[in-house]
């Protein structure tokens, strides 16, 4: 969803006029009008918390920084619309990332509309090669894409776009996403010789570490774990979060939760590197007594700092990934991890009870990672499934005309989806052609939510339930 502000001030300008260095905090809820406590507090330097990587002794921030979100001309996310990205705005992010301890930097080919590692590679390059690492995926998703030509094709496009003649962590990208996953990896990786090729690269050291990210069938990880003796991992990457430590299986049979996705690595000691750490922002727009839940306990600390400390509390976690849209996003998350807080086993029972009480809300477990898209008829998935989480979340999802609350909540939904979604990328133009569903690492059926979606639509709009 695309935010205003008020005045409808070019964020550039708005930047400018403000000076980077004092731009408040929203505390990570990217579209939230919630006042924040954190907006006067100082952002401290020299402080960051790092992890080193037991086999090369590299420091590592706890930070990393994700460039899979990075701000657009137009202030935005580049993931959205077909807005350039805004270079000059990168560039200050990841100076002043630099600048507070971040060292770590995560893309691939496939981030922004394939522009993620050009963006990245021009404002890492302007900065010695030794103060930071940088991360990117062999993201060979298409099937042209998997020959052997394809997929080093990609491998040597990320070396130029990056402007690096090493890369410090290669990840093989989204394994177990697939429906037939382990045929999937096969093809992608192991029929055509690339993962021979990648150790090969990694043995002459233009890649210091090789890993993989995990999502979905539990079975390819740990056959994947079954042959670390043979391909010793370097890291891996999970999706890992205080709603997905015990519930990921929950929100979605095609998941594994997270603890044992973490205590399988621990056992081994292969280092952990955190994606999802607010579950595509679930946590840090979080329903109206989640947030007073919170703030009860810890009123001065934002909301996302609570999953933010959960994710690197951790002694196996590498660094924990965000992705960072605005500057006010990297400074909170800095205020969180300079230095870093580890939470008690005291906290850490307070926030599985945070969970459970989510829990009672049954939303749709999309992350906004947009594998989804674009949609061939133009629709805007995730825009129309997250409109529709953060109702339900709010309260204004209805069951009945007869509700206390029906006409506001009415009245929430329907302006506030004809606001999110242009007429033309509604959900009421779906086929069900489900050309969606197959990318989606969360396993969602896409157009059997879009219908139902559509449907409630369409009630509302007859005022009958």
């Amino acid at each position: 969803m695309e935010c205003k502000n008020k005045k409808e001030i070019n964020r550039r300008e708005f930047f400018k006029m403000m000076g980077a260095a004092g731009v408040a905090s929203t505390g990570l809820a990217a579209c939230s009008d919630k006042p924040t406590d954190t907006s006067m507090q100082e952002v401290p330097t020299g402080q960051m918390t790092y992890r080193t990587n037991p086999k090369t002794g590299d420091k590592i921030s706890i930070l990393g920084f994700g460039m899979m979100r990075l701000p657009s001309v137009g202030g935005r996310s580049a993931r959205e619309g077909n807005e350039e990205i805004d270079q000059e705005m990168v560039n200050r992010m990841v100076d002043y990332a630099l600048e507070h301890g971040v060292n770590y930097f995560d893309t691939s080919p496939a981030y922004c509309r394939g522009f993620s590692e050009r963006s990245t590679g021009i404002a890492l390059s302007r900065h010695p090669r030794e103060s930071y690492f940088v991360a990117t995926k062999l993201s060979n998703f298409a099937p042209s894409t998997w020959s052997r030509e394809g997929s080093i094709e990609m491998y040597n496009n990320s070396m130029k776009e990056l402007q690096v003649d090493y890369i410090d962590y290669m990840l093989l990208h989204s394994v177990g996403g697939g429906k037939d996953s382990m045929a999937e990896y096969r093809k992608r990786y192991v029929d055509n010789g690339i993962l021979d090729f990648l150790l090969e690269e990694r043995e002459a050291g233009r890649i210091r570490n090789l890993g993989f990210s995990y999502h979905g069938d539990v079975k390819i990880f740990d056959y994947l774990l079954s042959k670390h003796d043979e391909y010793k991992w370097d890291f891996v990457q999970i999706q890992m979060n205080y709603l997905d430590w015990r519930y990921a299986k929950q929100i979605n049979p095609r998941n594994t939760d997270a603890e044992y996705l973490y205590n399988e690595l621990a056992k081994r000691h292969i280092p952990v590197i955190i994606m999802e750490p607010l579950l595509g922002g679930r946590l840090s727009n979080v329903p109206d007594n989640i947030v007073a839940h919170l703030k009860q306990r810890e009123p001065e600390r934002s909301v996302a700092s609570w999953a933010f400390r959960f994710a690197g509390t951790y002694p196996d976690v590498l660094t924990v990934l965000s992705g960072m849209t605005r500057m006010e996003h990297l400074q909170d998350n800095l205020r969180t991890y300079s230095p870093l807080k580890p939470l008690t086993e005291e906290e850490l029972e307070f926030l599985q009870e945070t969970a459970t009480m989510m829990m009672q809300y049954e939303t749709i477990p999309c992350n906004d990672c947009k594998y989804c898209m674009p949609c061939p008829y133009g629709i805007d998935i995730p825009a129309i499934l997250l409109h529709y989480n953060k109702c339900l979340n709010e309260g204004n999802i209805i069951s009945s005309r007869e509700d206390d609350n029906y006409k506001k909540a009415r009245r929430i939904y329907l302006v506030g989806y004809d606001r999110s979604v242009p007429k033309l990328r509604q959900a009421n133009h779906c086929t069900g052609c489900n050309q969606c569903s197959p990318h989606c690492p969360q396993g969602i059926d896409i157009p059997k939510e879009l219908h139902r979606i559509d449907d409630y639509i369409e009630k509302l709009k007859q005022e009958t339930i």
